[in-house]
């Protein structure tokens, strides 16, 4: 693991490790036990997007690792004048230890690992949300004691969250089931490589997509850069792709709703389901926190990580 780009990159025991880790950070921090473990190490972190979860976790959570978070706006660097990306990374790794860049395209991404000497964190790209869906496995994990087995759903846009969740649930051990209208449907290199999995399924039926589900995602309908669409793709979803009480009808009776948040109540999700499951919704960001944490030790610090 000397990248996290995406999370197809990972072999199974790389993520339950980064899982392991991350239960064991957040151990450590409510016991009030102090990890320095980046000590003297800066993490650069590079936002074309704008932020709350992603920019707070990562910073807060470089500090309590006893490191350096360097906030680098796009605006603020030579990228945003036109700087190739490969000249800045070679440029940054001569000044940081990490990048973690949140971004739309993922071949910045990509190219940030090829001509960097670093370690790149993936912290969103339209095409993929690696940091969140581990915040969102560490949580089940919490909530159910297991991934093996369980049967997830996520009912909505196929977007990056639907693409890197279906890449972890399989990867985990779990089943995925996607609902999405055609047109809005996961990426066609996400779709190409797993459609013959037996554990992944695709539909345009949320009922068919929840059935017996442990676990429910959603995410809105129109992601940042597709604010323009968001009339559109409102009236393509509004009928259907709700989690609401009726559709939860047909999940496992102890099913857990997750959402990435920011979230629009009564459009994705209806503000009555929203509330019910807050508990679970607000613990997965809050595991943004600790399971970066666990990125950021493996990818910076400790070589071999001993909980």
């Amino acid at each position: 693991m000397n990248h996290l780009l995406k999370l197809s990159d990972l072999t199974k025991e790389e993520l339950l490790t980064l899982l392991e880790t991350g239960h064991d950070l957040k151990k450590k921090l409510k016991e009030g036990i102090e990890t320095p473990y980046l000590k003297g190490k800066t993490l650069g972190m590079i936002f074309q997007k704008s932020s709350t979860r992603t920019r707070v976790s990562f910073e807060v959570g470089m500090s309590q690792l006893g490191g350096n978070p360097l906030y680098l706006s796009v605006n603020d660097l030579q990228m945003g004048r036109g700087e190739p990306i490969e000249d800045t990374a070679r440029v940054l790794s001569r000044y940081l230890d990490a990048i973690m860049i949140r971004t739309y395209d993922q071949s910045d991404v990509e190219l940030l690992a090829e001509h960097g000497t670093i370690p790149i964190i993936n912290g969103l790209t339209d095409l993929y949300h690696p940091c969140q869906v581990l915040a969102d496995l560490m949580t089940i994990q919490e909530v159910k004691g297991e991934l093996e087995g369980l049967k997830l759903a996520f009912v909505g846009d196929g977007n990056n969250m639907a693409n890197s969740l279906i890449v972890g649930a399989l990867l985990s051990g779990a089943s995925i089931s996607v609902a999405s209208p055609t047109g809005y449907q996961p990426d066609p290199v996400i779709l190409d490589t797993y459609s013959g999995h037996p554990g992944f399924t695709l539909t345009e039926n949320p009922y068919e997509a929840v059935k017996d589900a442990d676990v429910i995602f959603t995410d809105v309908w129109a992601s940042m850069g597709d604010e323009a669409e968001a009339e559109e793709r409102k009236a393509v979803f509004q009928d259907l792709y709700q989690v609401n009480a009726e559709l939860l009808s047909v999940a496992h009776p102890r099913a857990m709703v997750q959402h990435c948040l920011p979230a629009h109540k009564d459009e994705e999700v209806s503000a009555d389901i929203f509330e019910k499951h807050a508990p679970y919704i607000f613990e997965e960001a809050e595991n943004r926190l600790h399971i970066q944490k666990a990125v950021l030790v493996h990818l910076m610090g400790v070589p071999a990580y001993v909980s």
